[in-house]
């Protein structure tokens, strides 16, 4: 039996899937763009990630919004994606313009850069103010336009304007959601979301609930070495695959 060309299995395994990593979101702000490619690629295509991760992200970050609510900082989110939003559209646009393959190696490729860069701004613990957050929101929002899993870097700069722990996963929700309707809007007009993409982005975030709550109980008890550790090996796993699909075709 299938559902607008989907697989029932195919539909269960992008719900397991998805409950994970919206655990793991919940628990460290990011994980979610970064794990789900891995899964959905062989089944939807490498095109329709960006499409389909940026529309499920409009369901499970504001659950996570609503669940860290008292943590939230709305300025600094609304401040992140005013200079986000402008090029987030663009990266969006040149995203679409994408084949299959070139799809693949851009995400592949995001991927994989994405662990050192995680490293590197964690080891300089860098501080971002003044002049410097709306470089690196315009930064954010064009990649964030056609990569995947780059909430990584939005943490960064979130963690390097001061903010800490739950404040963090909350305002990096926000942020997100406002840069999210941007770029999903470019997704729409350009027909890159036809009705099967939203099932698949609908199941996802319909898995955000019961993951961001079982988040909510396992921050205090999970360990945050060790989880991004599984993070960091599963991405690259990911990645070099994504790339490798992307070269051979």
């Amino acid at each position: 039996m299938d559902v607008l060309g989907l697989d029932v299995w195919q539909l269960g395994l992008i719900a397991v899937t998805a409950l994970a990593a919206q655990v793991i979101g919940g628990i460290a702000g990011y994980g979610t763009g970064l794990l789900m490619p891995m899964v959905l690629v062989p089944i939807i295509g490498a095109e329709a990630i960006v499409p389909v991760i940026s529309l499920s992200a409009l369901i499970t970050n504001p659950t996570r919004i609503l669940v860290f609510r008292e943590h939230l900082d709305i300025r600094r989110a609304v401040l992140i994606a005013a200079f986000a939003i402008p090029t987030t559209m663009l990266g969006a646009w040149l995203y679409t313009s994408l084949s299959g393959r070139e799809a693949a190696l851009v995400i592949g490729l995001s991927l994989l850069a994405m662990v050192p860069l995680r490293r590197y701004l964690a080891n300089r613990q860098f501080r971002l103010s003044g002049s410097g957050v709306p470089v690196a929101g315009a930064v954010y929002g064009f990649l964030s336009g056609g990569m995947s899993g780059v909430g990584v870097l939005l943490i960064s700069m979130l963690m390097a304007m001061g903010l800490t722990g739950k404040a963090v996963i909350a305002t990096d929700a926000l942020a997100s959601t406002l840069v999210g309707l941007a770029k999903t809007g470019v997704f729409v007009a350009a027909g890159a979301l036809p009705a099967k993409l939203w099932l698949v982005a609908i199941l996802i975030g319909v898995m955000a609930t019961p993951g961001t709550l079982l988040a909510r109980w396992m921050t205090s008890r999970f360990s945050a070495r060790l989880h991004d550790t599984m993070i960091e090996a599963t991405v690259v796993l990911g990645g070099l695959m994504l790339v490798w699909r992307g070269i051979t075709g």
